[in-house]
Formats: C-alpha cells, structure tokens, sequence
C-alpha cells in the first residue's frame, strides 16, 4: 500500500487531490474542493455518468414538440400573409403611400326658370394624419393647441384624446383626422405657411355651399350641406371620407347620389413629415349632376311676401303655403315659417345660433309643409262628401234641416252658425260649411244611417290619409286616421258616434298634413287622379345634357266615379261663389275652393285653413294655406290665397 501526500499550492485547484492511498490497485481518498469536502471510493464514482441520456422516449417527446412548435409558427405565418395581409400591407404602405381623393364639384340646383339657387365657393379644411404627428406628446399636444388657438374651431382636448387611443396597429393611425373647416382667410394663409415645416398637418382646399336666398322659406326646400357625421360615415363607409360633406336636410339629403358626383382618387408618395413628394397615380372625379326644379322662384318670393304681410297685421309667425300644378304634382312654391338661413349651417354654425333656433318656441327649423300635422277642419268635407255620394249615402238632390245642431242625449254637437242654415243639400253644405250635414251623412242621425267610422276610415286612406306620399325632401310626416280599435287599445275607451261626428267634420283625432290636403284638393281638381308630389323636375349633367326627366307619378285614380267628383267639384265653386270664400268670387279667373276653421286647444286659436284650386274649368294651379291659430279661414287663409292668385293669374302671367 502506498500513502502519499500531495503539498497545496498558493493558488489551489479545487479539484487537486489532498490525500490518498492505493490499497490492492484500487484508489481511497478525498477531494478538497474551495467550498466543500466530499470523499469517495472508485466503485461509487465509477458508476456515476456526466450528463443525461438520450433516450428513444424522450427523443420522440421533442420531435412531437418541434412539430407542434412548426405548426403554430405555420399557422401564425398563413393568419399574418394571407388573412391579414392586405390590412398589414395598408399599415405598411401607410409610411410612405397615401391614398387621397379630390373633391367632385357638387351639382347646381335650379329653379323651373333655371335660376341658379346654390352656388359652391372655397372652404379651407385642416386636417391632421396621426402616424406623422410628433411622437413627443408634448410636442403634439402643444401643436394641437396652437392650431385650435389659431382656428377657434375645434375641441383641442378631444382631438388629444382620439390621438392618445390610436396605434400603430389600427388603419385609422394613417388615415386623415378631421380637425376644422371653414377658416378664415387669414388663419388659413398662416397654416399653410407654416404647415411646410409641421409634420402631420395639411390644409386642404375644399368647396362648400353658398345658397343664394332671395326668400329664406327656400332653406326648408334645399337643404344644406355640412361635415358628415360619424353615424353618416358607418352607414357610407364604402363611399363616403371623414373628409366629406354630405346634404343634411331639404333637396340637398333627399338627391344626395346624384348633386355629389364621384369624387377622384390620388395616390401620392410622402416624405418622413407626410408632405406630398410625388404623385404616382390619379383618377380625377367626376362632378355631380345639377337638379331643375318645378319650384318658381319668384311665386316662391311673393307668396312668402304675402304671408308675412298678413301674419304681421295679426300678430302671428308661423304658416304654411302649398302651390302645385294638379297635372303634374310639380310643385310650384312651398313656404313654411317661420324659416332661417341655412347658410348658417353650411359655413358652420356657432353654438350661439344653433341654440337661439333650436330654443325658439316657433320652432324655424321645422318644415311645417312637409313635416306638419294638424286637425283638418272643414277642409276634409269634401272628401267626406264624395264617399257618402259613391256610397250611395245621399245624392244631389238629398237634404237635411239644419238648425243649429245635433243633440244626442246630453252631448249637443253644434254648427258654426247660431239657429243653423235651413234647409241643406252637398253642394251648399261644402259652400256653407255645415256641420249638421256632415254629422248626417258621417255617423247618422235617428233613421238616417250614416258612412260610419269604418267606411269613412276606408275613403280616408283610398285618399292616401294616414300615410307619405312620397315628397323629394326628407322627414315627411303621415298624419294620422283614427279608427275604433285605436281608441278602445290606446285610450281605453269604446267609440261612440260623437267621435264619428268628430272626424265627419275634420276634428277629433283625425291629423292631416299641408301636402295630403294639397293631394286630396289635386284628386278633384283634375278629375279623380293624385299624383305624386314632387320638386325635381330634371336631373341634368354639367354640360347641360338631360339625364332623366321626372315623370308625374299616378298615386291614386278611379276612386270616386266622375259624376260624383263633379257634384263635390260644383260645391267647391258655391263655396267662392255664395259660400264662406266669397272674396275669391272677383278674381280674374274662377276658382273653387274650401275654408276651414280647425280647433286643436282649449286656450288657443284655432288653425285657419284654404285649399283650392283655378281655373276652375282647366285647373293649372292648386294653393293651400294654413295659418296656426289664424281662427277662421275665411279671415286670413283665403285672403292670402286670394291676394296670391290675383297676382299669379293677373300681374305675373301677362308677362307670359
């Protein structure tokens, strides 16, 4: 056996042996390591491996996680090349292409005489494209206020917010950001000059509207034109910008596809501050068509003209007048006031003006010609009439005493004039305006079987009551026809024949429009037919070429047998001849027509009504007015009527 040591060095190495002994070939010792002693004997060591083994288990295990590994890499691969491919390459593209697209001019509206009524005139934009923004907030942030500062046009902390929540993952971080329109000259020249050196800003030229109004009644027909909304552009996405202005009310909404025109497309390569380095492709637009109205400017100006005499000697402001060719349903004038300037709107608002219209109790914003209703009053007593006649309820011969009323139990339903108009057959009960007549035939009295509601609810929707006619603007209302149902589901109430009364003689609950008024008036003006209301005329290009002429429409005809139309025709002349429009009967040409007086409060005027029509032999015009809380037709609508087709038919057809 063999013992020996080995000396330490300075500078030991921890795996130096420290001691041992061979004992029969075999090795006994101990290794003296820098932090720990451990001993051992051969045998023990000798079965010990370094490392692990691989084996054929374990092998199979990482090809299987290699795979899986390999597969998800693949799957990811195919999501980010093919299903998001093109959304990565817009993001991509973004960096240094832009897509921009030019305004197309939008199209001209015109009057019947081809005035011009709109005109487009530049309007400076300032939008800003957030991926080329200074990425220092602090830096954009005081960008953005300067511009608001500079522009007085935007909400700075609201642009800041939108700004904040985009990334660079989300297309939006590319696309222009709406900022402000309508700057100032001034403001405008500075923007552009500094704009060169502003990255992410761009002040874009641009057209809005200017409405040439020589009557402001004309804003409820055209319309206007302003920034679109984000609920316009979710509905428009495919065709409209955040860039884009869209018609907002009136024409202008209504004909929108055809004044917009196809705005043109322009590929443009950016530099690092997103300026236009060079343009690599463009598509130039297309403008809009230009529309030809039926509406006559100048009978647009006088009746309104008129209107506003008569409602200030009575201390009123709010009316409506229809005028419509009964051939046709080409509407001549429509005024409703009060009106406002839609030019307000078009250069964009202040939130001062908006508010003194929006809070004003006579309501200027509302279109009361398309968008109104309201009890008809004796004006819905022709059509009442012509149902009993087609009915074979009465003839034109058949009659009733009038004496100031019905009574039916307690209730007593009167006639307007005190102990009645004696003896009454259709033609003077249309004339004179009586009720007792009317109760007669529309719910009946003691062994007179009347229409009842049931078939006066059929003749009152044959006549398109209860529902649109389908006008060129937007927002018509449908009024309303009521029926036993209705009542017994809604009020609780069963219907007893004093709502018949009621709605015989256009009270109650039955609500009409102007325009179903004007409609009705139309079916027995021409002789049975109601065409459909309409402004446009004529859609035309740029170059002046027709498009499409706008044909009369047929949305009624044959509902009532022409012998009948003219029995209900010959009661409406009595009414200018004897009855209660008598100041008509010294016109130039003879007109028939209906007043009516229609109650709707018990602290307020009644409304006042008119609707007739001239010549009477060759019916080219139908006028309807309605004057809230006018009182009597015969006091303030008819004489607005009637000053109107003296001059129509007098004055302004001579120079024809």
């Amino acid at each position: 056996m063999m013992i020996f040591h080995k000396r330490q060095t300075k500078n030991k190495d921890p795996f130096i042996i420290q001691e041992g002994r061979f004992d029969n070939g075999n090795f006994h010792g101990k290794y003296r390591h820098d932090w720990v002693e451990e001993s051992f004997t051969p045998t023990e060591r000798g079965e010990e491996t370094v490392g692990n083994h691989l084996t054929p288990k374990y092998l199979n295990f990482i090809k299987v996680l290699v795979v899986l590994l390999l597969i998800i890499l693949g799957g990811r691969l195919l999501w980010l090349q093919i299903a998001k491919g093109e959304y990565y390459r817009d993001l991509a593209n973004g960096n240094r292409l832009r897509l921009e697209q030019p305004d197309a001019n939008r199209g001209i509206i015109y009057d019947t005489n081809h005035q011009a009524l709109v005109h487009n005139v530049a309007n400076f934009l300032l939008y800003c494209v957030p991926a080329d923004l200074p990425k220092d907030i602090a830096v954009r942030d005081q960008l953005i206020d300067r511009l608001a500062l500079m522009t007085k046009g935007f909400d700075a902390t609201e642009i800041k917010t939108t700004i904040k929540d985009l990334t660079p993952d989300k297309l939006e971080y590319y696309q222009p950001l709406f900022l402000t329109d309508n700057i100032e000259y001034e403001s405008a020249l500075k923007i552009y000059l500094e704009s060169f050196a502003v990255p992410g800003i761009t002040l874009l030229t641009t057209n809005r509207r200017s409405y040439d109004l020589p009557t402001l009644s004309l804003s409820h027909v055209l319309g206007y034109t302003n920034k679109i909304s984000p609920e316009e552009l979710k509905v428009g996405k495919d065709i409209y910008s955040q860039l884009d202005y869209i018609g907002k009310t009136g024409i202008e909404k209504s004909w929108e596809q055809e004044l917009r025109g196809i705005p043109g497309l322009k590929q443009v390569e950016v530099d690092a501050l997103g300026k236009e380095k060079k343009v690599i492709s463009e598509t130039p637009s297309v403008p809009g068509n230009n529309l030809i109205l039926s509406l006559d400017i100048t009978a647009q100006q006088k009746l309104e003209a008129i209107m506003a005499v008569y409602l200030a000697k009575s201390g009123l402001k709010k009316a409506v007048a229809i005028v419509l060719d009964p051939r046709s349903g080409e509407i001549i004038s429509l005024v409703s006031l009060p009106a406002y300037d839609n030019n307000l709107f078009a250069r964009g608002i202040k939130q001062a003006e908006y508010q003194a219209l929006e809070q004003s109790v006579d309501k200027p914003l509302f279109s009361r010609s398309v968008s109104g209703e309201y009890p008809s009053g004796s004006t819905i007593k022709p059509v009442v009439a012509a149902a009993a006649l087609q009915e074979k309820i009465i003839n034109a011969t058949t009659s009733f005493l009038s004496v100031g009323g019905l009574r039916v139990g307690q209730w007593v339903f009167p006639d307007w004039k005190a102990g009645g108009h004696g003896q009454t057959n259709v033609k003077k009960a249309i004339a004179e305006s009586v009720n007792t007549f009317f109760y007669y035939i529309g719910g009946g009295y003691d062994n007179f079987t009347g229409l009842g509601i049931d078939k006066m609810v059929i003749y009152f929707r044959k006549f398109l009551l209860g529902s649109a006619l389908g006008i060129d603007l937007p927002n018509e209302a449908s009024g309303f026809v009521p029926t036993k149902d209705w009542k017994e589901t809604t009020k609780k109430e069963k219907w007893y024949v004093g709502d018949t009364y009621h709605v015989a003689i256009g009270q109650g609950d039955l609500i009409v429009t102007p325009l179903q008024v004007s409609a009705y008036t139309m079916f027995f003006a021409n002789g049975g037919t109601i065409y459909r209301p309409h402004l446009v005329k004529e859609i035309v290009k740029p170059s002046g070429e027709v498009v499409k002429k706008i044909e009369a429409q047929v949305l009624v005809k044959n509902i009532i047998s022409d012998s009948n139309i003219e029995i209900v025709r010959e009661g409406m002349r009595q009414t200018v001849t004897s009855g209660s429009a008598r100041s008509m009967s010294e016109l130039p040409v003879a007109v028939a027509g209906k007043t009516g007086t229609a109650q709707w409060s018990t602290k307020k005027d009644p409304h006042a009504w008119f609707t007739g029509f001239a010549p009477y032999d060759d019916p080219s015009l139908v006028i309807t007015v309605l004057v809230e809380e006018g009182k009597e037709g015969s006091l303030i609508a008819s004489p607005i009527a009637r000053e109107f087709l003296q001059w129509y038919f007098g004055e302004y057809k001579r120079q024809f």
